[in-house]
């Protein structure tokens, strides 16, 4: 197996994230309140990215279920449900966020 395909082992975890809206119209019909919330969920999350916690993150165009997704870098899973609790939208109720750990294949770090 070449080292393109070899699964990166840089000593973290990496979580997928599933954020489910309150409704399949949501990115259509969200409420001014529900966009600055949500303005603020991008705010957050990209913050995160800057971080390098977040290693990508977006809405996902399922016109029968749409939901945003993360791929997250932590040192240990108790880190997760803190990331998701301090998520504004899911403190304001309206995304409800899963996650589930995986194995990522990541590029190899070159120095």
């Amino acid at each position: 197996m070449s080292d393109k395909n070899q699964i990166h082992h840089s000593g973290k975890l990496h979580f997928m994230l599933k954020s489910t809206p309150p409704r399949t119209t949501f990115q259509q019909d969200m409420s001014d309140e529900e966009r600055t919330i949500m303005g603020k969920h991008i705010a957050y999350w990209t913050e995160k990215q800057n971080q390098g916690i977040a290693l990508v993150f977006g809405p996902v165009r399922n016109p029968t279920s749409p939901h945003g997704i993360a791929i997250i870098e932590v040192e240990n899973e108790d880190q997760v449900p803190k990331l998701i609790a301090e998520d504004p939208a899911v403190i304001a109720g309206i995304m409800t966020t899963e996650f589930h750990p995986m194995l990522a294949v990541l590029p190899k770090q070159t120095s």
